[in-house]
Parts: C-alpha cells; structure tokens; sequence
C-alpha cells in the first residue's frame, strides 16, 4: 500500500498516486472477528430459539404441576421440573423471550430519548442544550430502583412498564455521550463546507454529523443491552416483574428456594444470564476495535472558531440610515459600512470590521490582502453567513445581485450557498468528510440545488473531476478523503465550489497547505476556471505572489479596516499607503519588482513564463 504524502501532490501526485484499496465494510470486519462471530452466533442461537420455542418443548412454562415439582431430567422433562412442577426448558426458552425483550425495550427507549436530543443539543447548544442537560443531570441524580418501585406500585407488576421506566433513567447515558461528539465534530471544517455547499441544518446533522456519532452510540447500546438482561433478571427475582410471564430471573428466584434439595436449578438461568451478558459486552468491544482500527484519521484540531450559524445563516442588521434595494452600480456584490464584532468577557463589544466598503463585478477578481487578524475571513464569511452565532453585524448595503443578504431567511442563504456563492477553503484535507467517499460529497450538492439524478449528478461530478486536471475521475471519485494527496483534495474542493455554477467563487487561503508546485497548479485551474464562468471572484490571501498573478483589484486589510483599494498595477507600481508599502517591503527580495517579484513568486513560477501581472511590477 502505497502512502500518498498528503500535503504534497500536484501533476506527478495527481498522475501517479496510488489509490489504497477500498477497506473492507464494517460487517465482513466485523465477521473476521473470531470473537465477534461466536458472540453473534450464541446470541442468534439464543434469539431464535426463544421465537421457536414451541417446535422445542409442548410444555407450558406457566402451568404448573404440584404433584411433579423437582421432577428429575428425563422423559417429558429433559431439564427437570422447578419446585412447584413447572418444566425448566419450557420456562429456559420462553424466559428467553422475556429477558431479550426486556434488552431490547431498554436500549430502544435509551436510544430513542438520548440520540435525537444529544445531536440537536450538541449541534445547536443554546436554551435547548440547556435544558436537556439539566433533565439528563436529574435523571441521573435520580435513584433508579426507587422510581422502579414507586411506578410499579402505581400501575402494577409489568416487566415491559419495568424496563421502558429504566430505558428512560438511563437514556443520560446516551445523551451524553452523543452530545460530546456532536460538539467535537460540529467544529470540524467539513461541517462548515457542507454549509457553505448550501445545506440546511437536518441534512447537515443527519449525512454529516450522525454518521460520526452512530459508531459509539452502537458500541454503548451493546453494552446497554447486556445491562439491561441483568437488571431485568433482578427485577423478576425479586418479584417485581410480570407473574403470568416465564423468565431466567424468575428460575433463579425459585432455584434459590430450593438451592439444597436442587442446586442444578440454577446452572441453567445462571449460564444463559451469563452468557447473554458476556456476548453483549464482547460484542461491544468488538465493534469497538472494528469502527476504531477503520478510522481513516483523528479529527484535526481547528486553529481559530469555526465559523458556525444559528438557524443556518448570519443575521445581518441594518445599520442606521442604511440605504436598502437594488444597487446603483452594475456590480455583482456591493457591501457597503460593514461592521463585524463580537461580546467580551466585561460586557463590552470588540469591533473586529470597522465599516468597510468594497464591491465586486462580475468576471473580476478582487483580493483581500493583509496579515492574519486583519478581518479578511471575517469580512468573506459576513457575505456567507457563516460567522459565529455571537457575532454582531451591520451593514448599510449588502447586496448579491440585487438580492438584499440582510433580509434572507436561513432557507434563502441555504438557497444562495453552493448553488449562486461558491466556496473554496484553506485546509483541504479538513474540509472534506472522512465518513463519505469523494464522489458522494461532490453530488451531494448538485441533487440539492439543481435536482439531478444521482446518475446525472455522478456523471457531472466526473467530469467537473477530469476538469480541474484529475487524471484518474472515476478512481477519485470512488476514493475516501484519506486516499489522495493534498493537491488532489484541493482540487477537489474547487471541483465542488464550481459544481453549481454559481456567480460569485470566494476563496480563502486556497493554496495555503499546498507546496509551491501545486500552487502553480491552482491558481491557473482557478484562473481558468474564473475566466470560463465569468465569475467574480473575492480571494481572501496575506500572499502577494498570488495576488500578483490573479487580481485585478486589490483591497488591504489592516486592523478591521479597508487602508488601500486599487487596481494590481497600481498598487504593485506605486501603493499609496504606508502599511501597503510595509506589506510589499516584506513580501519583497531586495532586487527590484520587475525582475525578482515577490517572494516565493519565483520559486512558484520557476521555468514558467512570467504571469500577466509580473510582468507589470
């Protein structure tokens, strides 16, 4: 197995990387698991002869006959009678029905509560994720055999009333452990490219978020289930489950009865106690080792907040005196006082964006420059509507094509992302999902926003891969995240930005993780891409070599502020302000422009022609 190193890639990685091949499903992993195979088979076995009970005995394992009681094995016995006369194998295979029943009602109930309120606390927080933290806090809090014996002496003796009871006591369980991982994956930059692809929230939790969740979840409901078998085999030997119904702990009440004169009584409930719970716990583990050992990778910590949405888009207020309706100019994009801050711990509100304009045209490629912290991605995801829940913004204009973004409801921004804005992230490999295969991910959002088959959309998705320079589409396309190189998945991600067509492509950092030789690679596939569509363009970079070679205009960032716009030419030939000239000092070798250009631009560029902006300085 060949490891494609996964920040290197471009022409060479792209024409001969060597794809792993496909992991084997979880099942057959899971088969090849000597202990996870006897554990299935004992407990299959044990399920089907509790649903089969009646092809192996006639006897009933209620009546009972005084005169027949500790009957020894043999004849119309094979395991002997108990002590008021009732056939032990009657009651062994029936009583199966019950315990198994009981696991079953548990772990559902536990399931059923914990799952769906785990996901939607973990993935939104707020007023909901408090209250069902507190209401899980209480159950657990809670003595459980208490409430047992208080709702059983309410509404009567039930092992069905006994087990849905404790399924909702330890429903917490679930709930815990499934918020946690919703909250860990919830940050995850994969999630926020499933956004910007347009994507509402319960298609966001149910393809991208539940999957990561569902591995545990499975693990802890076997677990559960073996819990359960004993806490109902306790409940019956004590007397607290149904009287008209057979169960292994109902033979263990009455084998400790006659513990002296029969013993072997309780070799028969004891073994299937034992063995029900064993082979649940091992199967727990088992699929624990299966789901771990095929995690492609661990998740990658984010270096800033991931941009995150309440109700699916950022609300935009009008700032005061705000002009609003269509612009006045023919541009594509007009922002117009935008304003982005965010609370502090004193009550106070930090302004990170003061204000600024810029517009875009169509066909026209504006970069936002300036070093990390000035408000660049902070301004790129105002226009997205994907900052943080807490951050406050204002506009006096923010309009995409006569489409005023202050006013668009969540569905609406879901509507203009992905289809109309596209996006291209830093990061590519965290911005892809390790759960789904390349070829789902890019379909994914041309079924949603253009209502393709999936035939039309993988056929498309092919052919957008063979575009951006894949050499190997249908492989790609059927290739986890993990099996490509960085570049490869980079251009995968533009693949995916432009699947839709859409009118306005925001970049951000798009070769930061990348050598320069695939940065060559992918600013002409973006170039080319952008000249084809005649798209606008907003490219999010601190990199002026990249800035040299794309943008037709160029805004500089400093400190939440637009310090400079002008076009390239202009600005690389005489800038105007000092923090540019600081900026392009620092960016360039101490020949002049014209022959050195900026730095890192010659090692991107070496044995290419000059680029169409070099060639300006």
């Amino acid at each position: 197995m060949t490891v494609t190193n996964p920040q290197a890639g471009g022409a060479a990685g792209i024409s001969s990387a060597v794809l792993e091949p496909p992991r084997p499903g979880v099942i057959r992993r899971l088969l090849r698991d000597k202990t996870a195979l006897l554990c299935l088979a004992y407990l299959g076995l044990a399920i089907a002869a509790s649903i089969a009970a009646p092809l192996f005995t006639s006897a009933s394992p209620t009546a009972s006959q005084i005169a027949n009681a500790l009957a020894p094995a043999g004849g119309e016995h094979p395991l002997g009678t108990d002590g008021v006369g009732r056939d032990v194998l009657a009651q062994l295979l029936y009583g199966g029905r019950t315990s198994l029943t009981g696991s079953l009602i548990v772990a559902g109930m536990a399931v059923l509560l914990g799952l769906p309120a785990g996901v939607i606390a973990g993935y939104y927080k707020g007023a909901f994720d408090a209250v069902a933290s507190w209401i899980s806090s209480l159950l657990m809090a809670a003595p459980a055999i208490v409430v047992l014996l208080v709702v059983l002496a309410q509404f009567g003796r039930s092992t069905e009333l006994a087990m849905t009871v404790f399924g909702v006591i330890i429903a917490p369980a679930v709930f815990r452990l499934v918020r946690s991982s919703v909250v860990a994956v919830r940050e995850e930059l994969y999630v926020d490219a499933a956004r910007v692809s347009g994507l509402g929230d319960g298609r966001i939790m149910v393809r991208h978020v539940l999957p990561v969740v569902v591995a545990p979840t499975i693990i802890q409901t076997a677990q559960l289930a073996g819990i359960a078998v004993a806490i109902q085999a306790g409940l019956d030997f004590l007397g607290l489950g149904s009287a008209n119904q057979a169960s292994w702990g109902g033979m263990l009440s009455d084998a400790f009865q006659n513990v002296y004169t029969s013993p072997q009584l309780l070799l028969w409930p004891g073994l299937a106690i034992i063995l029900t719970v064993t082979a649940f716990s091992l199967l727990g583990t088992s699929l624990r080792d299966v789901l771990e050992g095929g995690t492609s990778r661990p998740p990658r910590s984010r270096p800033n907040p991931a941009p995150q949405t309440f109700g699916g888009a950022t609300v935009i207020e009008a700032a005061e005196g705000g002009a609003t309706g269509r612009p006045a100019t023919d541009a594509l994009l007009e922002v117009v006082g935008l304003k982005v801050g965010y609370p502090k711990a004193d009550g106070s509100e930090g302004t990170v964006v003061h204000g600024i304009d810029i517009s875009l045209r169509r066909g026209e490629i504006l970069a936002l420059v300036g070093e990390s912290g000035s408000g660049k991605s902070q301004t790129a995801f105002s226009v997205l509507g994907l900052l943080p829940a807490n951050a406050r913004t204002s506009a006096s204009r923010m309009i995409f094509d006569g489409v005023d973004l202050r006013e668009c409801s969540a569905a609406a921004m879901n509507q203009l992302r992905g289809k109309r804005i596209g996006y291209i992230p830093q990061e590519p490999m965290s911005n892809l999902d390790p759960a789904f295969r390349i070829g789902s991910q890019l379909t994914e959002p041309m079924r949603h926003h253009l209502g393709m088959s999936r035939a039309e959309a993988k056929s498309e998705a092919i052919r957008l891969l063979e575009r951006v320079g894949i050499t190997q589409p249908g492989r790609v396309f059927d290739a986890y995240p993990h099996q490509i190189s960085g570049g490869m998945a980079q251009r995968v991600l533009i693949a995916g930005a432009v699947s839709c067509n859409p009118d306005l492509l925001i970049a951000d950092e798009p070769t930061t993780a990348l050598d320069v030789t695939v940065q060559a690679e992918v600013l002409d596939l973006i170039r080319e891409l952008q000249s084809e569509r005649n798209m606008g363009v907003i490219l999010v970079t601190h990199n002026f070599g990249v800035v040299a070679d794309l943008a037709d205009r160029v805004a500089v960032m400093q400190r939440g502020r637009i310090v400079e716009t002008a076009t390239a030419e202009a600005l690389f030939a005489s800038p105007r302000h000092e923090y540019t000239r600081e900026l392009l000092a620092a960016s360039l070798e101490d020949t002049t422009p014209a022959s050195a250009g900026p730095v890192g631009y010659s090692m991107l560029d070496a044995g290419r022609p000059a680029p169409r902006k070099e060639a300006q300085l």
